[in-house]
């Protein structure tokens, strides 16, 4: 099924200006890196990783963020299980931080330092931030992280859905309630923001069943809201505190799902906000 009705716009295709280059060799596939024009000169920029999308949406991204931003793209294949074992090696999430931040200063001719470290995932890449944050020493290097329509665990017993007795496999979610209530209760420690869509699967955990989970837990309540969102979205709820939030969208169709890394630009700016 297709939904017409919402405008679902999308940020134009193209190579924003800036610099670009490619690292090549610590994953299946090239990391690639952004750093757009208004920042070339500055030396103290913040690094965004975004797992599972387009890399001219993450430069749209970074030319659109409200500060400096170094904007890097890692797609490693299909499936959450594909990033989550990309990043078994927990060494190798500070060796991908450092080597960006070595190859920016060569590019740049100048000092980089890289001020905070923020993660977004769109559909499947969360299973990388799933698996970063997972370690105690990787944990301390995440400041922010964003979850776009991407926020999953299985059913117990293997796609049993909640309607039919099943429940929520909870040990896939433990790394972000963590998280979750670090952002509520640590407020100056970290920023989490989960966007998500009204699609259910039906052979796993859907988005809106995993961030009730969390917000349940935390004891927090979804706030109704009607009201829109970037590039046509409709935000039907809303859950705050601290500088944890969740923005749930109207929506149960693939452009639904869509709107969400296209707008990755708006949403890395509200939760820069939180």
């Amino acid at each position: 099924m297709v939904e017409h009705t919402r405008s679902h716009g999308r940020i134009e295709q193209k190579v924003y200006p800036g610099v670009a280059f490619e690292q090549n060799g610590m994953f299946a596939k090239p990391v690639q890196v952004f750093i757009p024009q208004k920042s070339r000169k500055k030396k103290n920029l913040d690094l965004l990783i975004h797992f599972h999308g387009a890399s001219y949406v993450t430069q749209f991204a970074a030319t659109k963020y409200r500060g400096d931003l170094i904007g890097v793209t890692l797609n490693v294949g299909s499936g959450s299980k594909v990033y989550n074992d990309a990043f078994l090696d927990t060494t190798l999430f500070g060796a991908l931080i450092d080597s960006i931040a070595t190859e920016s200063k060569i590019r740049l001719g100048h000092k980089v330092t890289i001020k905070r470290v923020i993660l977004s995932g769109f559909s499947a890449g969360y299973g990388a931030i799933r698996r970063i944050i997972s370690s105690s020493v990787n944990y301390n290097k995440v400041d922010a992280v964003l979850l776009l329509d991407g926020f999953h665990t299985s059913y117990i017993p293997e796609r049993r859905v909640l309607a039919d007795g099943g429940r929520i496999d909870s040990t896939g979610l433990q790394a972000y309630v963590n998280l979750a209530r670090d952002a509520v209760l640590r407020p100056s420690a970290k920023r989490f923001l989960i966007t998500h869509s009204e699609i259910f699967p039906g052979t796993f955990v859907s988005t809106t069943e995993a961030t009730d989970y969390v917000i349940q837990l935390l004891g927090l309540r979804r706030t109704p809201v009607l009201k829109e969102g970037p590039l046509g979205m409709q935000q039907i709820s809303s859950t705050r505190k601290g500088r944890f939030a969740v923005f749930g969208f109207a929506g149960n169709t693939a452009p639904d799902h869509v709107d969400h890394v296209q707008a990755l630009y708006w949403f890395l700016n509200e939760l820069m906000k939180l």
